[in-house]
């Protein structure tokens, strides 16, 4: 790796060459303050918070957009730079609400911080506020156009990370803000609802919905049996929420937390994992081996699910139809829970704890998720919206026990585990695929082809022979690589470049879902993601086949992977989504 050598406050230090200013100060543990700027992002120097001196010289550069050059010296802090980034946050503060008790990233909030860093108490400028409404067009996400101080990470997020390019500047001078193209409605836009856009927000300006009140009156219905799941990334990241290391397994104390906020049953997504694995993998080795159409795409992701609709619609008939975990488990809990514990199903309440805005969409659906003759899911809430249900409720997590998940729907795999992170989906298939085709377990289950951090990876798994081509993509904008393969192919009448394709909408995947903690970065997904390979390798049962809550569940009731009872409660259809609705 090329390095070079500057100077930051006087102190020579050695830094990558590929550094800016902001990196290489935080390599001596120099916190340079920024709004604008975030590692996921390029840097484009929009707030002018991060401003330096060049020593030895009355140039100012600000650090974010300011890559490291050999003998650089650099002053980070003094009286006038100190001056001239507090005017910069009192400028923005003029044209801010100031209602950070009712905004739901108070103590959370990266402005906020930074007016109490500088000792901001008074407003020296004249306030101007835009009266511009909320848009609350979508089930998953507020858009609050009020609170926008114009950083551009929303939008930036939207069309470099995500490719989809719902959100952009609108307007000029004073009347600049974020919105849709033409001034549309979220929900009218191509807006996938995958949350990156509030996850990446310094501020409030754009959040989950909030829906913890449904939960809490819920919980206190007597009428009501309320039955919770938590996803595969929730219990490697709920724990930041109270300070504890990102990736730290908290499997047990979420259960915990849920039985005391009054939840009456507890079951794990993943064992809708295992349950998806076996629907998805038999699925694919019948067109593997049978004929049918290639490659297969997976579908557990919402906003995935939700793109593909509106921009590849020709790849319909390559996606899997299995729901996705939390959709079957809605379906199981409503069908197979509700007949051997004889609950009329209507009283039941069932309830998904996600690391995904996009979840709260997918419910929503008309495609088969009310394939119990109820809505099959009622109420999805985020990783961010349990934390607060937690400590609103006096609750001490990190003292909870660790307690188990309620038996019949509840044990899963280590491959149920994986569906939290990207190439999770394709490792656990791939598993059972093997076991399907040959009839034994793949010697060593790690599928280390497809496991890392780069948005595109691609490779062959060979099962006794047949060399299976697989690619994995996370963050939405490195899939049209992928799928323009498949189409070119298409188009000269060629064998497919795969037979296998997973997609997750966000960087890492679930793990850093729309709805989980802020601030993640790439070394917190690392971590989460090390959370879950843990939690895999710890795991007694490895494989969703061998699980034997699923092995009962066919038995007794499914009769098999793609019978027709399953086909009807865990398998859903597609449609065409216009990008534009008006």
């Amino acid at each position: 790796m090329e390095t070079v050598n500057i100077k930051i406050n006087g102190q020579p230090v050695q830094v990558p060459a590929d550094y800016n200013v902001l990196q290489a100060a935080k390599r001596m543990n120099i916190n340079i303050p920024n709004l604008c700027y975030h590692p996921d992002l390029p840097a484009w120097a929009a707030c002018g918070i991060c401003v330096v001196k060049m020593e030895n010289s009355p140039k100012m550069v600000r650090a974010c957009a300011t890559p490291v050059s050999e003998g650089m010296g650099i002053i980070t802090h003094d009286p006038e730079l100190h001056a001239i980034r507090k005017t910069v946050i009192e400028l923005i503060l003029s044209t801010h609400p100031d209602d950070c008790l009712k905004c739901g990233r108070n103590g959370s909030c990266e402005l906020q911080k930074l007016a109490a860093d500088y000792g901001i108490r008074e407003q020296p400028y004249e306030i101007r506020l835009q009266d511009i409404p909320r848009d609350e067009s979508t089930p998953s996400i507020i858009l609050n156009p009020e609170k926008c101080i114009k950083c551009g990470r929303c939008a930036q997020v939207c069309q470099k990370l995500q490719g989809v390019w719902a959100l952009e500047f609108v307007g000029r001078g004073d009347e600049t803000r974020i919105a849709p193209a033409a001034n549309l409605s979220l929900d009218d836009s191509p807006c996938i609802k995958c949350g990156q856009c509030s996850a990446h927000c310094p501020v409030g300006a754009i959040f989950e919905r909030d829906e913890t009140e449904m939960f809490l009156n819920a919980v206190n219905d007597p009428e009501k049996h309320v039955v919770a799941q938590i996803a595969p990334a929730v219990r490697v990241a709920i724990g930041e929420a109270f300070e504890m290391e990102p990736g730290t397994i908290c499997t047990g104390q979420t259960y915990a937390a849920l039985r005391r906020l009054g939840v009456d049953t507890v079951f794990d997504t993943n064992f809708a994992a295992d349950l998806t694995i076996m629907e998805e993998a038999s699925e694919f080795v019948i067109r593997l081996t049978k004929g049918g159409e290639l490659p297969q795409i997976t579908s557990c992701c919402p906003a995935w699910t939700d793109y593909m609709e509106k921009f590849y619609t020709d790849m319909i008939p390559n996606f899997s139809t299995a729901k996705s975990p939390m959709m079957m488990q809605g379906a199981m809990t409503k069908t197979y829970y509700a007949e051997k514990n004889g609950i009329d199903p209507k009283n039941i309440y069932s309830v998904a704890i996600m690391p995904c805005t996009a979840k709260k969409f997918e419910i929503t659906r008309d495609e088969n998720m009310f394939s119990s003759g109820h809505q099959d899911m009622d109420l999805v809430l985020t990783t961010r919206e349990l934390s607060r249900l937690i400590k609103a409720n006096g609750i001490d997590f990190m003292s909870l026990p660790e307690e188990e998940a309620d038996s019949l729907i509840g044990a899963y795999s280590g491959a149920g585990t994986l569906f939290g992170n990207t190439g999770g989906v394709m490792e656990a298939a791939l598993r059972t695929a093997y076991n399907l085709v040959t009839g034994e377990n793949m010697e060593d289950v790690n599928v280390h082809v497809i496991r890392g951090m780069d948005g595109i990876r691609k490779g062959e798994v060979d099962i006794k022979g047949t060399k299976v081509k697989v690619a994995v993509a996370h963050g939405m904008a490195n899939v049209s690589e992928i799928l323009e393969e498949v189409r070119e192919a298409r188009k000269n009448n060629e064998e497919p470049p795969y037979h296998f394709i997973e997609v997750m909408a966000c960087r890492g995947g679930c793990i850093a879902g729309g709805g989980q903690p802020y601030s993640t970065t790439d070394n917190i997904r690392d971590k989460r993601i090390a959370g879950l390979y843990k939690d895999d390798a710890m795991s007694v049962v490895r494989c969703s086949h061998d699980n034997p809550e699923i092995k009962y569940i066919y038995q007794d009731f499914l009769d098999k992977p793609l019978s027709e009872k399953s086909h009807h409660l865990l398998h859903t259809t597609y449609q065409y989504r216009p990008i534009y609705k008006k």
